[in-house]
Formats: structure tokens, C-alpha cells, sequence
């Protein structure tokens, strides 16, 4: 049987020329050279609410239809720009939608970026709430400081970066043929 891994990328930014957004496109473009389908989640163009736990799923916009998204996927690449140290309020409002369902032995990357200098704290929390719904957090990651430096008209212009995302996008679809490999092996 012939797989091919669907990747998923989560946009957590609203920004209409969010670099976060040409991050994680030029990720998944790079996880289609390596042989993966791909699907790209920009938060900035949900319809999300606010995390309510008791409303229901199909009362809460594009919701469901986003988790099914996630559920499909063989691995994840998230990105989120800085906010006060930490990812986005656009990014952790879908990540309380989520939980084990979504994400459980799932690969998932991490992609940070600032305008400024500060990447490691979001990208710790990004690694730590992602790993406390089972996700399969690879040890690429790419943080991004100073990111108008890096794009022009809309456009990734730095060859070290974009190495950088495709060592990335490599690393989730090579941990999803791992997955699907070990799932196939017979268990004693």
C-alpha cells in the first residue's frame, strides 16, 4: 500500500502580511518536495469564537470543520508570531479547540516569528502545550527574530532561513512515515 503523508499547517496569526503566514507557506510548499500532500489552516480567515467548553461544537463556526481538518493530518507544522512572549491569542484560542483526538502521535513543528528578538519562550510554550495533547513535537524548529529582515513582497529572501523551513517540513514528513510505518508493524 503507497502512502503519502497529508501535513497540515496552522497559521496563529491575524495579520493580512503576517510572516508567519509566508513561514508556513513556504513549509508546506517544502513538505509537497518531499513527497506530502498538504493543507493549510490560516486562522487569520476562521470563523473561530472564543473557546467556550460548553458550547457545542457545531455551534461554534468553523470549528468542527477545523478539527477534522487536524485529525486528517499526518503531521502539523504550527507557526505563530510573538505576542508578549508567548504565541498568539489567534493560535491558543484553536489550541484549546484541540486536544488528544487531533493531535496524539502526531508529528508536529514548531515555527516562531518576532518582530523582534524574542522566540525561545514562545517556542517553549508552543513545545510544552503541544507535547500535553500527546503531539510528537520533532527537534527541528525554526525561530525567526526580526523577520521583516527575511521577507519582501511577500516573499522569503533569505536562503538560510528558507533551508532552515525545509529542514523542518523534512523532519515532520519523514517522523509521519516513521508513524506510519510503526503502525503497520505487527505488535507481540
Amino acid at each position: 500500500m503507497e502512502f503519502t503523508p497529508l501535513v497540515v499547517g496552522v497559521t496563529g496569526s491575524q495579520r493580512a502580511t503576517s510572516y508567519t503566514r509566508q513561514a508556513i507557506e513556504h513549509a508546506l510548499d517544502a513538505a509537497e518536495r518531499a513527497g506530502a500532500d498538504t493543507d493549510h489552516i490560516d486562522l487569520g480567515t476562521a470563523d473561530l469564537p472564543l473557546y467556550d467548553p460548553d458550547r457545542d461544537l457545531a455551534d461554534a463556526g468553523d470549528a468542527e470543520a477545523l478539527l477534522e481538518r487536524v485529525c486528517a493530518a499526518d503531521a502539523v507544522v504550527v507557526g505563530s508570531p510573538n505576542y508578549h512572549s508567548s504565541y498568539s491569542s489567534t493560535f491558543r484560542n484553536f489550541h484549546d479547540y484541540c486536544g488528544f483526538d487531533e493531535y496524539t502521535d502526531t508529528p508536529v513543528g514548531l515555527v516562531v516569528v518576532a518582530g523582534g528578538g524574542t522566540i525561545a519562550s514562545p517556542l517553549d510554550h508552543l513545545r510544552v502545550t503541544m507535547r500535553g495533547v500527546h503531539a510528537d513535537v520533532v527537534a527541528e524548529q525554526v525561530g525567526v527574530r526580526n523577520a521583516s529582515r527575511y521577507f519582501e513582497g511577500g516573499a522569503l529572501t533569505d536562503d538560510d532561513l528558507a533551508q532552515r523551513l525545509d529542514d523542518l517540513a523534512s523532519a515532520v514528513v519523514d517522523a509521519a512515515y516513521r508513524w506510519e510505518l510503526a503502525d503497520r508493524e505487527p505488535r507481540n
